[in-house]
């Protein structure tokens, strides 16, 4: 029977050997995002629980099985609650992951999507949908993708410079090109019905009420595929935080990379958008956030994924519990805790530390 021994390795890690295999794991790392995901699972259990129609605790592991012996919980759990659990534990798990790709590219802790303009351009294109043609969710979905895809193209051929492509160009860039693309939006709005654009602006507050397994499986599909990818070039990306020119002498294609990683990261952040609509500052907090109770020197990226979950799903619960008689869009619940987050990390005392490299 083969064994598993561990042994110390440079670096604060633990070398893990079964059979033939090592695995490098960080204590630390493995720990934290233990405890990040019981914390999103946790956050997902109350969920379930509240609404109009109050579910037991003790119930929500029978609901989501099929098994209870009350039909009604069942049907409340599989078809309404539990889409809405996992679309947001899915659009906060992507939201997490292209957040730290994009802020590890830039080695900038203001290089995410919904700060660059992703998040906007694929709105655009599913406002287009939306307002234009009356789309079906589908057609919104994939005009999503696209949006957001156009967006970062432009982005990129902008922002490129010497061949090389500088974080904070690519941020300065991307705001501009967000503020044109909140400009068509707003265009958008205006140019459609009444009734095309009362829809169109409720999905761009970024809602998860009606969500449905149609909105749910899509985006964690994508997690599910676009994950593996990453962290196969996590190494990579890693070595690129040194610089290009170092990163190229160390065997990496940077370039090559480079688009990779920002094509997965588009891709996740549209199908978010697709899913649960704008969601402002989840992409922007959670890796740093993740970074900061792993002390390491990069975002990481699974632990971003958790944690974006976790925001996600505490958002939605405190806009379910609030004592307020209306419906309040968790995005724009996360646009308010988001502003306290960016205004924190504008201080100039934290601005002195940019210098340094991440921050």
């Amino acid at each position: 029977m083969t064994g598993i021994t561990a042994q110390r390795a440079p670096g604060a890690r633990r070398a893990l050997r079964v059979g033939n295999v090592v695995i490098l794991v960080r204590p630390r790392t493995a720990i934290v995002t233990a405890v990040l995901v019981l914390a999103a699972l946790s956050a997902g259990a109350t969920a379930i629980t509240v609404g109009t129609f109050p579910v037991p605790l003790s119930e929500v592991p029978a609901g989501i099985l099929g098994v209870s012996d009350d039909p009604t919980i069942v049907r409340v759990i599989q078809g309404i609650r539990l889409p809405r659990v996992l679309s947001a534990i899915g659009a906060g798990a992507a939201l997490g992951i292209s957040g730290a790709i994009f802020q590890s590219l830039a080695r900038n802790a203001l290089g995410s999507p919904d700060v660059i303009g992703f998040t906007t351009g694929a709105a655009t294109g599913a406002l287009i949908q939306i307002v234009l043609f009356g789309a079906p969710p589908t057609q919104v979905a994939a005009g999503t993708i696209l949006g957001g895809l156009v967006t970062a193209g432009i982005v990129l051929l902008l922002a490129r410079r010497g061949g090389g492509l500088p974080g904070r160009q690519l941020i300065l860039v991307g705001i501009g090109v967000g503020a044109i693309a909140s400009a068509v939006n707003g265009l958008l709005l205006v140019r459609g019905t009444i009734d095309a654009s009362s829809q169109a602006n409720l999905w761009l507050s970024g809602s998860l009420d009606a969500r449905q397994w149609g909105h749910a499986l899509p985006v964690l599909a994508g997690v599910g595929l676009v994950l593996p990818i990453v962290l196969i070039l996590s190494r990579r990306a890693g070595l690129m935080e040194l610089g290009d020119d170092t990163a190229e002498q160390l065997g990496v294609r940077v370039e090559r990379t480079r688009l990779v990683l920002i094509v997965c990261a588009v891709v996740l952040a549209a199908l978010a958008t697709a899913a649960v609509g704008p969601i402002a500052f989840i992409a922007l907090a959670a890796p740093q956030l993740a970074r900061r109770l792993l002390r390491s020197a990069a975002p990481p990226t699974v632990s971003s994924a958790a944690m974006g979950a976790v925001l996600l799903l505490a958002a939605d619960v405190v806009t379910q519990v609030l004592p307020v008689t209306f419906a309040v869009p968790i995005g724009r619940m996360t646009g308010v805790i988001g502003g306290v987050y960016l205004l924190w990390l504008l201080m100039p005392s934290r601005g002195s530390a940019e210098g340094r490299g991440w921050r």
